[in-house]
Parts: C-alpha cells; sequence; structure tokens
C-alpha cells in the first residue's frame, strides 16, 4: 500500500529516512519543475531552483505542522526561493547601473577640472569586494537607507552596517580622505559633503 505525503513526512521526520523522503522527490520533483519553468521562463534556472527547494525542505520537515498539504508547503519554498532570486538580480541590476553612471559620468568630465577625481572614484570603487560595493553604492549613491539596502539585497541588517564601514575606510584611505570628525551636528554635515559619502551621493 502506498504512502500518502503526510505518512511519507512523518516518517522521514521521525526516523530521518532519506528513503521516505526520496519518494516525496520523485511524487513531486515533475510538476514542481513545470511549474517553476512556466514561472521564470528557463528551464536551467528553473531546475536549479526545484533543487534548492528540495535541499530547503528536507532540512525544514521538522517545522512542517501537516496543516495544510506537503505540496503546498514545498511549492511556497520554491516560490521563496524565486523570489530570492528576483531580489538578487534586481539588485545586481541596480549596482551594475551605477557602475555604468559612474563610469559614464568620468568619461563626461574627462577634460574638466575633477576628471581625476572621477577616475579615482572608479579605481576605489574597484578595490572593494562585490558586497562593500553594493551597499555603498545603495546607501550612499543610491540613498537608501541601510534597512532598505537589507533588503534589496537581501543580506541581514548587521551586514550590511559591517559592510558599510569596512567600504566607507576603504573609500577614505583610496581617496586619501581624513577620518570622519567626532559625530557632532555640525560635523556630520561637513562629513557628508566633503568625504566619501558626500563624493558618492554627486555621482
Amino acid at each position: 500500500m502506498d504512502l500518502n505525503d503526510i505518512e511519507l513526512v512523518m516518517m522521514a521526520t521521525a526516523t530521518r529516512d532519506d528513503a521516505a523522503f526520496a519518494i516525496l522527490v520523485r511524487r513531486h520533483q515533475a510538476r514542481l519543475r513545470a511549474f517553476l519553468r512556466r514561472l521564470c521562463g528557463d528551464g536551467s534556472l528553473a531546475d536549479d531552483i526545484a533543487q534548492d527547494a528540495f535541499i530547503k525542505a528536507h532540512g525544514a520537515l521538522d517545522t512542517f505542522k501537516g496543516g495544510g498539504s506537503f505540496r503546498s508547503w514545498l511549492y511556497s519554498i520554491a516560490y521563496r526561493e524565486f523570489l530570492q532570486l528576483k531580489r538578487k538580480e534586481k539588485a545586481a541590476a541596480r549596482l551594475e547601473n551605477a557602475l555604468k553612471a559612474d563610469a559614464a559620468h568620468s568619461m563626461a568630465g574627462a577634460s574638466g577640472p575633477d576628471a581625476g577625481m572621477s577616475i579615482d572614484l572608479q579605481r576605489a570603487l574597484a578595490t572593494l569586494e562585490p558586497m562593500e560595493r553594493a551597499t555603498i553604492l545603495l546607501c550612499d549613491a543610491a540613498g537608501l537607507t541601510n534597512a532598505e539596502a537589507a533588503t534589496a539585497i537581501d543580506a541581514p541588517l548587521g551586514s550590511i552596517k559591517t559592510y558599510i564601514a569596512r567600504a566607507r575606510e576603504k573609500m577614505r584611505t583610496a581617496l586619501s580622505f581624513p577620518p570622519p570628525a567626532p559625530q557632532t551636528e555640525t560635523a556630520e554635515t561637513s562629513a557628508s559633503r566633503t568625504g566619501v559619502k558626500g563624493v558618492l551621493y554627486a555621482i
């Protein structure tokens, strides 16, 4: 007698029976992949998302309470994986556009008195790690808050603050800016105008 999905989940959870979970995979993978292929229009990408969804489902079986069907629970995991991927793609596109805009600014100002600063800025940005570059461009160039940047690139708020601090320090060093003054209102205003944040916000 074939076991239903709930029984298989219970078996896989209680005994850590990978064979039971393998049955669930075989039972649902074709339709899940078909759903994802229609959703994202890319067969290879859909297969990757489906695989990630099954891996996450396997790791989270203890959280499945059986209030709904296993299939709906699995599809919700797959859909969240799809949304997370789209958020990362959008963040990457914003970063790419910001870098292109900065490059265009450098080219446009190449004959002006500030051309050296634009070139230096490009070089300074190139020294940053990808996440450092993304966060400093989102926060200091695009004007997003730390919380908004965390949402945009799907990273913890604490990590965003760390990336920003490291990026600003590296940029100050690369651009030969002095360390920020003590955090008074006047000093903060001055730093935002003349420091890393002010330079980036102007591009």
